[in-house]
């Protein structure tokens, strides 16, 4: 879809494990980091979107839990829509803000992402990854990874399955199955990794700060074959937010050069044969760039949903950073990297994999970075003279495809 929404004001919290920290704590740290950033108060808000996709199952809050953190902060009476979608939460919350910026509904909304996975009991961590699938069909998903898992010559015990999330042994078959179509090497998922260290030692706000080798990474325990524990994405806790602001309101307050979400497509994955490569991926990216009227030349700086070390290279490729099967060569040239001399810097704040993967946070934090960059306050991971920015976030998994996938440009 084609938007007109300005960012007015960005705020996050760190990622981490904080067991003394609540949702309403995380959350309005966010929110008022974003509103001060936009030189506005709470009784500016008409509007408020807040994604949250775990506290069902972590804290046992549902129905209200945004207007449980919003009323903490003294904000009510107005619109509060609670958004529940997979990994890709908080992207649809600005998808849906920034849609009623742009049709002229709104000057001042609200899109918050917050969420706690952390829990002393690490399968009700576990129990929300369960719950991003089709509940009622787990044994032909089972079947269904098998079958792929077969097919490329895994043979994995089933009683390992518990100690790890569902979704890594999804990632794992994507990841053989580009190793023997493309020639791609675990030191090349590895180089994902330590690229991202490395960039994430840099973003105070970052889960993970410790820098990794690709040697370190390679030794490290194995969570699945071919991907190590560094090579996937962490359990954390989180919030972002953002201030979404029209035209209108943007002269008001005196913006010049403001950042601008210029496209966002949200879709869902689709019935289709198993042996035909996903195609949801390049209509969404085509769409979103056709509706800003760029191409992947243009592009400065992309923050994508490195949610394993593999899935950074599989959709590099699909973002037409390189062609198909080139994604492990382009991680290993280093020009995603800070300083590698290419067109295009990939997750400067440390993707998923070092900044860390509150999931019904992380889309929003995606534009925090982004917003961020545009606007030259990264310090020491800034992208030189970045103007052009990309956020994709996808989660869910039905029926052998994302559940559900958002593709976001954004402009100065």
């Amino acid at each position: 879809m084609k938007m007109n929404a300005i960012i007015a004001g960005a705020g996050m919290t760190a990622f981490g494990k904080f067991p003394g920290r609540g949702l309403k704590d995380l959350a309005g740290e966010a929110i008022t980091a974003a509103l001060a950033d936009a030189g506005l108060g709470l009784g500016d808000i008409q509007a408020a979107w807040m994604g949250n996709a775990a506290a069902g199952t972590i804290t046992g809050q549902v129905c209200v839990p945004g207007e449980i953190v919003l009323r903490s902060l003294g904000l009510g009476g107005i619109p509060v829509i609670n958004v529940e979608n997979a990994c890709a939460t908080a992207a649809t919350a600005m998808n849906q803000a920034a849609a009623m910026i742009s049709a002229g509904l709104y000057d001042v909304v609200l899109a918050v992402g917050y969420e706690k996975l952390v829990h002393a009991d690490k399968s009700r961590s576990f129990a929300v990854f369960l719950g991003a699938v089709d509940v009622e069909d787990m044994v032909g998903l089972r079947a269904r990874i098998d079958r792929k898992m077969a097919a490329i010559g895994m043979d994995v015990d089933p009683a390992t399955a518990a100690s790890r999330s569902l979704f890594m042994d999804i990632y794992a078959t994507e990841a053989i199955e580009h190793m023997q179509r493309y020639g791609t090497t675990r030191e090349q998922f590895a180089g994902v990794t330590a690229k991202n260290s490395r960039h994430g030692a840099l973003n105070p706000r970052a889960q993970f700060r410790n820098v990794e080798t690709v040697e370190s990474v390679l030794a490290a325990r194995d969570i699945i074959w071919p991907l190590t524990l560094p090579m996937c994405s962490p359990i954390g806790d989180g919030a972002a937010a953002i201030v979404l602001v029209s035209e209108r309101k943007a002269r008001e307050l005196g913006l010049t050069r403001p950042v601008r979400i210029t496209a966002s497509e949200l879709t869902s994955g689709w019935d289709y044969p198993e042996d035909l490569d996903t195609p949801v991926f390049p209509a969404a990216i085509g769409a979103a760039y056709a509706q800003a009227g760029i191409d992947p030349a243009d592009i400065d700086v992309v923050e994508l949903h490195d949610a394993s070390a593999s899935s950074e290279i599989l959709h590099s490729e699909y973002l037409g950073l390189c062609p198909v099967g080139e994604g492990g060569r382009l991680i290993e040239s280093g020009k995603t990297a800070l300083g590698g001399g290419g067109r295009t810097v990939v997750n400067p704040s440390g993707g998923l994999l070092r900044k860390g993967h509150p999931i019904g946070a992380t889309g929003i934090a995606q534009l925090v970075e982004i917003h961020e960059q545009l606007m030259g306050r990264s310090g020491p991971r800034q992208v030189e003279g970045a103007r052009i920015g990309v956020a994709e976030n996808g989660g869910g998994y039905v029926r052998g495809d994302v559940g559900a996938l958002c593709i976001t440009v954004v402009e100065r």
